[in-house]
């Protein structure tokens, strides 16, 4: 059952019960008024003719009624002794019941409804008294089918105009429920056009006013416009995910390739070359070939070889290290003095292929220093900058050194390098990315950046890049101090 046929029942239910409680109170009402009005009138009458009676013992005379002004009413007595007069406008003497007359006579009024061929009469029977004395009883009588016809008129009224409201009714809350959910109507259009087309930029129109229709309306709207953006997300995750994935299996195909076609050459190299003494009992490869020619050949091939295969083993790294990233792998942390772990790096640094001079300038600021760390992981942070900055930096110097401002230390790491336009600063720390194509002609595997901004954000640090193209590249990475250590004096 639809909420629109719901709401019609429902309405059309309560105001059919309203109608039936209005329509029963009415009556009720109405016919409690109007017979208590004919009682009333008939006391009123009987009184009258207690006061206008005229007469001596049984011989009195009932007054004229058009005295009273009382059409429709109708008057008995019936004396003490038996004798029984009535109205000049009766025909026929009125039955009369002996309980009622007893009653009377013992000086208690009493009702009585009586049939009278095709008429309804209300009886009222009084004490009839005279100079005092009570000489009979008074019956005074009136018809009650007007006020009959008129009661069931109205019932038959109420009735049919009852089921004319409902009637009414249902079908104007049937049109109004149809114009009130029509916005419920729209979101659901709107909302199977979505599924069928996964159209995200579509919005639900609506121009009623603010009322909860409205507020649904707007929070569809709303709730479309953040799946729109989540989806946009997603979406482009799902591409940086086939980019990278496509990247990491470009640069593992290179090492790859060169280790199998050295492989194949030296196994051409040794197959070619004659047997010399030393051949094995099976028959196979000689245990070396001959010629100094050829020893060089196959140690550049095996050096190749070593190289590649260690090339790979930092891309394995470092994906691996993205891939806990990506997982939300959380590093071990404890309380790191960030002096001592400085000079470890700046001495293992001095081994590292360099071609410019190696410069530390004032670490002053690192006294004392602590950040809450884990100390592999900023090793490893430092040594991608400084690498970075030997392997782009021809000529000049790479100088370290510390700051410190507020709450955070800084470490500075500058170089003399090729540097890197303005606008490709944002995209440094994304996957495989090289700022300029003159980089690639240099070793790498473009991850190294990525890993080092992840190691930044989970030690809850920031980092700063300065670069102009040709004059070289200025990095900051700022660490949350935990506070200053006691001194070990």
């Amino acid at each position: 059952m639809s909420i629109r046929l719901r709401l019609t029942l429902w309405y059309s239910g309560i105001l059919a019960a309203t109608i039936l409680v209005f329509g029963v109170a009415l009556y009720t009402f109405l016919s409690y008024k109007m017979r208590t009005d004919l009682r009333n009138e008939l006391v009123i009458q009987a009184q009258e003719v207690n006061r206008e009676i005229r007469g001596f013992g049984f011989l009195y005379s009932l007054p004229d009624l058009r005295e009273f002004k009382s059409s429709g009413i109708y008057m008995q007595s019936i004396s003490i002794q038996g004798q029984v007069k009535r109205s000049s406008n009766l025909n026929s003497n009125l039955p009369y019941s002996e309980e009622n007359i007893n009653l009377a006579l013992q000086g208690k009024g009493s009702y009585q409804m009586i049939q009278i061929g095709q008429f309804k009469l209300l009886m009222y029977y009084s004490p009839l008294v005279l100079e005092g004395s009570l000489v009979g009883v008074l019956q005074v009588a009136t018809q009650v089918d007007d006020v009959e016809q008129f009661l069931n008129n109205l019932n038959l009224i109420l009735i049919l105009v009852g089921l004319m409201a409902i009637v009414s009714a249902a079908s104007a809350g049937w049109f109004l429920s149809r114009k009130a959910l029509k916005p419920i109507e729209n979101v659901i259009t709107a909302a199977n056009a979505i599924e069928k087309s996964a159209d995200l930029d579509k919005r639900i129109d609506y121009n009623g006013p603010k009322d909860e229709i409205g507020r649904l309306t707007d929070t569809i709207n709303g709730m479309l416009s953040r799946i729109q953006i989540m989806y946009s997300e997603l979406d482009d995750a799902y591409r940086a995910q086939r980019r990278f994935v496509s990247d990491a299996s470009h640069e593992l195909r290179t090492p790859l390739t060169t280790i199998r076609g050295n492989v194949d050459f030296l196994e051409k190299m040794w197959k070619a070359l004659p047997a010399i003494e030393g051949r094995r009992p099976d028959g196979d490869l000689p245990a070396r070939p001959a010629g100094e020619e050829s020893v060089e050949l196959s140690l550049e091939a095996m050096h190749d070889i070593a190289s590649e295969a260690e090339r790979m083993s930092r891309l394995v790294n470092d994906m691996l290290s993205l891939a806990r990233a990506d997982a939300g792998f959380s590093m071990n942390r404890e309380t790191v003095e960030l002096k001592p772990l400085v000079d470890e790096v700046i001495r293992r640094a001095q081994f590292l292929p360099r071609t410019v001079e190696w410069v530390i300038g004032d670490l002053e600021p690192l006294e004392g220093a602590a950040v809450s760390g884990n100390k592999d992981y900023l090793q490893q942070l430092m040594f991608i900058l400084i690498e970075n900055a030997f392997k782009y930096t021809d000529e000049g110097k790479v100088e370290l050194d510390a700051l410190r401002m507020g709450g955070q230390v800084g470490l500075r790491i500058s170089d003399t390098g090729i540097g890197m336009d303005k606008d490709e600063i944002p995209h440094i720390f994304e996957r495989f990315y090289r700022a300029d194509p003159s980089r690639g002609k240099k070793a790498g595997t473009g991850l190294g950046l990525s890993i080092a901004k992840w190691i930044i954000d989970q030690h809850g640090g920031s980092i700063e890049v300065k670069t102009r193209k040709e004059e070289g590249t200025t990095f900051v990475v700022w660490l949350p101090l935990l506070g200053s250590l006691p001194s070990t004096e």
